[in-house]
């Protein structure tokens, strides 16, 4: 059928299959590195304990059937090497039926670990990765022309993602009402990147240009996905341009990646063709019955499962990053409805020291990604996920955040554990572990640039209240 494939957006499909394959790359990867410390058998949240007390369909994976770190390693690295390969083009070259199996087991390896990832995983781009790949598996290769019908399902997704956090912020902090929410946000983001001091340091009218741009892009734009071409182009074209200002601005893992793939998988390969110095499109051939079948049913399947988030975007409790089926398929999105004025820091600390006295020497543990000492400058790890640091943020905003793992993470560093260790960049105490580890919060706030100049320092810290006592090493297991 003519109506069922377009051959106009075969570059648009290459461009967003090989990157998507690139994202997932990461994510393997990142599970491979993380997961002992966090998740492991002797993590601060294992998965033998959450599959024992969660019913294999709340949860899906195959982690259910059997756990161990060997077997959560080979399937990470397992993901990782295939989407290696298919990045490289393995899933063109094989018949269209391979392909979709291809592109399955990657959906399902991630299913798995996501599933059981518990907090360390609870985050929109893990569902928007499930729901993104899962769509993946039905845009066919080079045996066939794009479909039309997923072409428009991504853009649905797209839609979601942008007119979803648009909402969201117009129904909650004031500062996006009035414009004000970037004279603080690119100081209080979760893992501020390499550039987002001098984001920072703007003169205030640009920052609510900032704001301004912002709404345009997540209210305006996602409306106009589903307009005739090439407006539909420009629209992706223009969302593509602000993702890329959050890249330069901060570390928000691969959700911007993710989203400019989205964007792109709505340009016309033809139109874009006739401006820019690209491929014409190619013919490819038409789809056979049963892929067309297949396509259909998912398109009627996603159109079911598209009523509650549909509703919540119309609901004045609108909900952020959430899920509506175990399987992470059609989903809520959303980010910062409010925002930070303050960065509290959660600072850990310890010592080898046998008596604590007001004498005490405590050493710093420094972290790769969160702010610590102050003389560094932020680093760029998007589209890396460094889990561990992004919870510290979560600490700093209220202790409930850390109810749950906190107290195992100081349990594991008073062992001085390998695994954890390998989370951090710096151990004071490599020799032996530390006696007592003690937290304490900081407020966190960039220098001016006169501090800058005079000091070398990227951030000033002032002390503002204990978040956990010194803890022995001997209770460390109680």
């Amino acid at each position: 059928m003519e109506w069922f494939t377009s051959s106009d957006y075969w570059l648009s499909r290459l461009v967003f299959q090989r990157g998507l394959a690139a994202v997932y790359v990461v994510a393997f990867v990142a599970a491979a590195l993380q997961f002992r410390a966090l998740i492991g058998e002797r993590g601060m949240l294992p998965v033998p304990d959450f599959v024992s007390r969660t019913p294999f369909r709340r949860s899906p994976s195959l982690f259910h059937l059997r756990y161990s770190d060997r077997l959560f390693a080979g399937c990470a690295w397992l993901g990782a090497a295939l989407a290696a390969a298919v990045m490289a083009g393995a899933a063109d070259a094989v018949p269209l039926w391979v392909s979709m199996l291809m592109w399955t087991a990657l959906w399902a390896l991630y299913q798995s670990i996501v599933n059981v990832g518990q907090v360390w995983y609870a985050f929109g781009w893990e569902s928007l990765l499930l729901e993104t790949g899962f769509l993946a598996v039905f845009l066919g290769n080079d045996e066939v022309a794009p479909p039309v019908l997923v072409l428009w399902l991504l853009r649905w997704v797209l839609f979601r993602v942008e007119f979803g956090a648009g909402l969201i912020k117009m129904r909650g902090d004031r500062c996006w009402r009035d414009l004000t929410c970037l004279y603080y946000h690119h100081e209080t983001q979760p893992m501020p990147g390499p550039l987002s001091w001098f984001f920072h340091r703007m003169p205030r009218p640009l920052h609510r240009v900032e704001t301004g741009a912002n709404h345009v892009a997540q209210l305006g734009m996602p409306l106009l996905l589903f307009t005739p071409q090439p407006v539909a182009s420009v629209a992706a074209g223009l969302m593509v341009v602000t993702q890329l200002w959050l890249v330069l601005s901060g570390n928000f893992s691969w959700l911007n990646w993710l989203t400019i793939l989205l964007a792109l998988s709505a340009v016309d390969g033809r139109r874009a063709a006739e401006v820019l110095p690209l491929p014409e499109p190619r013919g490819l051939p038409d789809a056979p019955v049963w892929y067309e079948v297949l396509v259909l049913a998912l398109t009627a399947f996603v159109l079911v499962l598209s009523y509650w988030p549909a509703r919540n975007l119309m609901s004045g409790g609108q909900l952020m990053n959430y899920s509506f089926t175990p399987l992470h398929l059609v989903n809520a999105y959303g980010a910062f409805g409010s925002i930070s004025r303050t960065r509290q820091e959660v600072v850990i600390e310890g010592t080898d020291e046998v008596v604590v006295t007001e004498d005490t020497v405590w050493k710093e543990y420094e972290f790769k990604g969160k702010p610590g000492d102050v003389r560094r400058v932020p680093r760029q790890f998007a589209p890396y996920h460094l889990r561990l640091d992004w919870l510290m943020w979560f600490a700093g905003l209220s202790p409930v955040y850390a109810s749950s793992w906190f107290v195992p993470l100081v349990a594991r560093l008073l062992e001085n554990d390998r695994a954890t260790l390998r989370l951090l960049r710096v151990n004071p105490f490599p020799g032996a572990p530390p006696r007592y580890v003690r937290a304490r919060v900081y407020l966190y706030r960039f220098t001016t640039w006169r501090e800058l100049r005079a000091t070398g320092a990227w951030w000033h810290r002032t002390l503002i209240r204990d978040f956990l006592p010194p803890v022995r090493r001997e209770h460390a297991a109680e």
